[in-house]
């Protein structure tokens, strides 16, 4: 896997490279990116783009724009029609508990407990993250999500967890996990691996930069509240950084 940066992430998984929520460019609105940028090589060849929801970090047009008005893209229910209204021909809508096969590779909808309304006037559908499968691997997207208990239920012997401990700014708002939070889904989750995203990328233009360094705090309370837990190994990869696990 390789760790893009923010909840952008490259799975490789069975053969069927799996790029999620994509967020490639430089500036997104009013946020800027902080990591280093992402050579257009990271990103070649995507088989198929999984989308949590529409928030404009999660879900941006002109990041998935350059790879292709043809990739596959699933993303929420009631997700579609806004992908398809800009010109993406390849996309599947689902809903909780529904699965998208690309080649060996099963893509699961799950819960997720986070707003879904795309601002200021865009439309609304529900959060999700994904279950993605091969034939001897289980990882669990969280895509933007509070905790909630039903996390126990997800996947039972769960190879890898990518979970959001932070956000893009000082604060976090409603339906974010912070550090401690994310700790406490690990439990629920139970997985041998896990890797914390949703931090460390990108944050508003024309704040004070030294707020910025409370971007790169909360991987680290993660990674200490999971060692005390045990159970679970926390790996934290710098955003461009990846790392490769055999099943």
């Amino acid at each position: 896997m390789n760790f893009l940066g923010h909840s952008t992430v490259l799975l490789e998984v069975a053969g069927v490279r799996v790029l999620t929520d994509p967020a490639l460019r430089e500036r997104l609105m009013f946020l800027r990116r902080v990591a280093p940028p992402i050579p257009p090589a990271a990103y070649d060849s995507v088989d198929v783009v999984a989308i949590s929801h529409l928030h404009h970090d999660h879900c941006d047009l002109p990041s998935l724009a350059r790879l292709g008005r043809d990739v596959a893209i699933v993303v929420p229910w009631g997700g579609d029609g806004l992908l398809r209204r800009n010109g993406f021909r390849n996309v599947v809508a689902l809903r909780p508990g529904e699965t998208y096969r690309a080649g060996a590779v099963g893509l699961t909808a799950t819960p997720a407990r986070h707003d879904g309304h795309r601002k200021p006037f865009g439309p609304s559908a529900a959060s999700v993250g994904y279950l993605i499968t091969g034939a001897e691997t289980s990882t669990y997207f969280a895509g933007d999500t509070d905790l909630f208990p039903a996390m126990a239920e997800l996947s039972a012997g769960l190879d890898l967890a990518l979970l959001p401990v932070w956000g893009w700014g000082p604060n976090l708002g409603p339906g974010h996990l912070d550090p401690l939070r994310a700790a406490q889904a690990v439990e629920l989750l139970r997985p041998r691996r896990v890797v914390p995203i949703h931090w460390g990328t990108l944050f508003p233009r024309g704040l004070r930069p030294f707020y910025a360094d409370r971007l790169r705090e909360p991987p680290r309370v993660f990674a200490d509240a999971v060692a005390r837990g045990g159970g679970t190994e926390a790996v934290v990869l710098e955003p461009g950084g990846g790392a490769t696990w055999l099943p």
